[in-house]
């Protein structure tokens, strides 16, 4: 049996167990599984190599995305760019093992955004910056687009703001604007961020990460407004199916 699974700290939601036990059923992989490794620390992740010798892949959600790369023989470089990991290979030869830590994320969200996108999306405002505007930071600097985030923390840090900053002329000159928080999502379908929506146009691009419920309460503004908007599903596909491709290769 091949053993493949998730890293976590509380995984009741978990979409990679979903995808990847349905993904075994369809292709008649009969020999594979997806387990969930809720970890109450980081602490306990050598533990399940132990417990589990079969291990053929992992990903990891977070908290957990920055926290494990001490654990890991080599990380990625683009992975060790962004600062965080999500997937991880392991390599077994002559009795040993080792680790290689990569970001699938950075991957999903480039090829699920990049088709919204046209020669007026410059700028962009990312709401959040917590681990998961990590990747969307990497993307958006690799593909020129210029970006500020909008913070709740006391401390700012370069390219941050707060979202008391966020007025008429910022959300008009800034035509992406990207939900990096999970505010919204279920079951608090209600909650959306406190920016001023009434100045978003047929120009705008907003993508939200959150992808439950299908349509967020920033999403509807959004289109409300005119503007095109997209959820995190497709990226969270791309993601799965890179991490599959880079254990297998």
């Amino acid at each position: 049996m091949k053993t493949f699974g998730l890293i976590g700290h509380r995984l009741g939601y978990s979409f990679s167990k979903k995808f990847f036990s349905e993904k075994f059923e369809k292709e008649n992989l009969k020999e594979h599984e997806y387990v969930n490794f809720e970890l109450d620390s980081i602490d306990e992740f050598p533990g399940i190599f132990k417990k589990n010798p079969n291990l053929a892949g992992l990903n990891c959600t977070i908290p957990y995305k920055q926290q494990i790369m001490k654990y890991l023989d080599e990380i990625n470089p683009e992975a060790a760019e962004v600062g965080a990991v999500n997937t991880v290979k392991i390599i077994r030869k002559d009795g040993a093992m080792k680790l290689i830590g990569y970001n699938s994320d950075v991957y999903g969200f480039e090829n699920s955004l990049k088709p919204m996108l046209s020669e007026k999306h410059k700028k962009a405002l990312i709401l959040g910056t917590g681990g998961a505007s990590k990747a969307i930071k990497y993307i958006l600097t690799k593909l020129g687009i210029e970006y500020i985030s909008a913070s709740i923390e006391e401390q700012l840090f370069e390219k941050e703001i707060r979202y008391s900053d966020i007025d008429e002329q910022l959300i008009k000159e800034r035509l992406i604007i990207i939900n990096a928080t999970p505010l919204g999502t279920f079951p608090n379908v209600d909650n959306c961020a406190d920016i001023p929506y009434q100045f978003i146009s047929s120009d705008h691009v907003l993508f939200d990460l959150v992808y439950n419920p299908e349509e967020t309460l920033f999403m509807k503004k959004g289109k409300e407004r005119g503007a095109a908007v997209k959820n995190g599903l497709e990226m969270l596909h791309l993601q799965a199916i890179r991490s599959w491709e880079i254990w297998n290769m």
